[in-house]
């Protein structure tokens, strides 16, 4: 029964393809394709494509992208906005089918003789000359390993997808066959070769294990040893991803996720509202020893946290929401959970980073980049690589922006991007090797010092005189500017003295100094707090330590003087000392009071420098002691 017309036009409509929400839909109109919505009220999205008329469209509701064939004779990839990504050169016949497959990782497109295996970025694989006439239409098993053909003279063709290929140090797997694999080991030559018992769906190599979904059951091989894998069977044979981290691996298929470990074992199957498991791909879902995290499909502002161990969400069931749509996440791999990191590219293609297991409050999200079209992970320390508009940046130490946030860029390896093509696609970071796929399909090979990694190395196991002497050695800027932050980290004051002076940061030195001379630990980590530019956490320890005045005296320090007053008459102490600063404050600036809260204590406080300065060193002596007497009882309980 017809529901509705949603379009009527002169031209014949040649195809039609639903868009990933099913809300929209993409139709030809002679030279142009057409974006309409379902909603008579949304605006209409139309843009001239080709040059002759458009035969076939097809779009993906994996990643989004659209793609066109026509009867100027090319194929050209879109996003969903209509911006060109990628026009192919002109065939020698119109393009008369096309297709997606399931992941969006690849496409094929039929022509008069041809059919060709296309990435998703535009560029060719392969290309088949089969003597059929024109390929009119083609179609992809639910797993994306083959492909059937619709064709002229009245035959129907299969392909299937082979020649994979996967890198993980020094070992090289190819898919030579629907159901074998060829392992070389490119230090000594050795080569292995693996049989399966159905076709090969998909599979992953990273962390020293090999993992391979067939049709029916999941291998797992540890690189060490190809003879014995460990085998058990899958639910459903439609596995779409799999992501490996240190410990486990995630694998996607129609019904759900599931992370299992390294010897089979089911771990954990995380579960949410509104959960697609089909749409996902490796850009919206990122997994490490203890965390797994997904960008919510429904809302792409929203990134949902879980429990890699139990499945169940972290932070109380909330949920991180930034600004802007997500396009990209990925968690680092190394180090204790309470301080996993997350990083995120959104659609301004500007790059963020937030911490996980934010305890009760708001999590912080800084920006640490712009113009970030793709990001890696280091996998044997918390190192980012990113492709940078026209350069290669490493961050040696992304979490210096939550403790110094003016000495980041100071922390950053870049070099020269004249080398790539436009925006490669980084597909690993392994030890000092970045692996980069470019716009043409070619692989690229670009290494990155191998110091930050044994700094990082240093740094998590506390021994701060082989870091200095590494940067002594090493003579890089970089290198000094992230030991400085790791030992703010860390709470190693005379490490981060020497560093700050070894990149002439003065400013910075002295106050570490004045922290260093603190006469409590409660003063001395309210102190680095502030350092790292955490006001209320500062102050916060400071009243949990009944050091009042101290709190009093930071917000004066920092000219917070509405916070001063109310903490000034709530604790009824100290309200004459912050009168007698703001009255000087006032008088250096030759201003006068406008405060009506300030007028109002002014008049039945008296000022008196004298007594003020006699009961501030009262506090300090006061604090010494209490400082002296805990470090006794603590010598005490030692000696016991």
């Amino acid at each position: 029964m017809l529901r509705s017309t949603l379009a009527t036009q002169a031209s014949p409509v040649y195809s039609v393809a639903w868009g990933p929400d099913s809300e929209r839909i993409l139709y030809t109109s002679g030279r142009h394709l057409v974006i309409k919505p379902l909603q008579p009220s949304v605006k209409v999205i139309q843009w001239k494509a080709h040059d002759g008329v458009i035969l076939k469209v097809d779009w993906n509701s994996v990643n989004d992208l659209i793609l066109s064939g026509g009867e100027d004779c090319k194929y050209k990839v879109w996003d969903s906005f209509g911006r060109l990504l990628y026009c192919s050169l002109s065939h020698d016949y119109p393009v008369t089918s096309l297709s997606w497959a399931p992941d969006g990782e690849v496409f094929a497109v039929g022509s008069f003789n041809t059919l060709r295996l296309c990435d998703k970025t535009g560029w060719s694989y392969a290309l088949e000359k089969p003597n059929t006439g024109s390929v009119f239409s083609l179609a992809w098993s639910a797993d994306g390993t083959q492909v059937a053909g619709a064709c002229g003279n009245g035959h129907v063709i299969f392909a299937n997808v082979v020649e994979q290929h996967w890198e993980w140090n020094n070992f090289m797997i190819t898919l030579t066959k629907r159901k074998t694999m060829q392992v070389r080991n490119v230090m000594n030559d050795a080569v292995d070769v693996l049989e399966f018992r159905d076709r090969v769906i998909k599979a992953s190599l990273a962390f020293g294990h090999l993992v391979v979904a067939t049709s029916l059951q999941c291998y797992i091989y540890n690189t060490k040893n190809w003879n014995t894998p460990l085998i058990f069977d899958l639910k459903e044979g439609t596995v779409s991803l799999i992501l490996q981290a240190e410990r486990h691996a995630l694998l996607v298929d129609g019904a759900g996720l599931y992370i299992f470990s390294y010897e089979g074992r089911l771990i954990s199957s995380p579960k949410f509202p509104g959960m697609r498991a089909d749409v996902l791909n490796a850009q919206c879902v990122s997994l490490s020893n203890d965390t797994f995290a997904i960008r919510d499909k429904s809302d792409e502002k929203v990134i949902l946290l879980f429990d890699a161990l139990t499945g169940k969400s972290l932070g109380d069931g909330k949920s991180l929401t930034h600004k802007m749509e997500v396009v990209e996440i990925a968690l680092d791999q190394c180090g204790p959970s309470t301080e996993r990191k997350i990083a995120l590219i959104d659609k301004n293609r500007d790059l963020y980073l937030t911490s996980v297991r934010y305890l009760g409050r708001e999590p912080k999200i800084c920006k640490i980049g712009s113009m970030i079209h793709s990001m890696a992970w280091n996998n044997a320390a918390n190192i980012l690589c990113g492709v940078q508009d026209s350069q290669f940046t490493v961050w040696y130490y992304p979490s210096t922006v939550f403790i110094d946030k003016e000495l980041l860029p100071k922390t950053l390896y870049t070099k020269d991007g004249s080398e790539f093509s436009h925006t490669p696609h980084i597909l690993s970071y392994v030890d000092t090797k970045v692996r980069l796929r470019q716009r043409d399909g070619s692989l690229l090979y670009t290494s990155v010092p191998p110091y930050a990694v044994f700094l990082h190395e240093f740094s998590s196991s506390a021994r701060w005189e082989d870091a200095l002497r590494l940067c002594r050695f090493a003579k890089k800027d970089s290198l000094w500017a992230c030991l400085a932050a790791m030992a703010i980290a860390n709470r190693e004051l005379t490490t981060a003295e020497m560093a700050y002076a070894a990149i002439r940061e003065l400013p910075r030195v002295h106050y570490i100094n004045f922290i260093k001379q603190q006469p409590s630990k409660e003063s001395s980590l309210a102190h680095l707090l502030l350092f790292s530019g955490q006001v209320q956490e500062a102050e916060a320890t400071l009243l949990q330590a009944g050091l009042t005045y101290q709190a009093i005296q930071v917000n004066i320090d920092l000219f917070n003087w509405q916070r001063a007053l109310e903490l000034a008459v709530k604790h009824k102490t100290h309200v004459d000392t912050v009168l007698a600063y703001r009255e000087k404050f006032l008088q250096t600036f030759g201003r006068k009071e406008s405060n009506k809260r300030f007028l109002q204590y002014t008049k039945g406080v008296e000022v008196d420098w004298d007594k003020i300065q006699a009961k501030i060193e009262m506090e300090l002596a006061k604090e010494r002691e209490k400082a002296a007497n805990a470090a006794v009882k603590t010598g005490v309980a030692q000696r016991r």
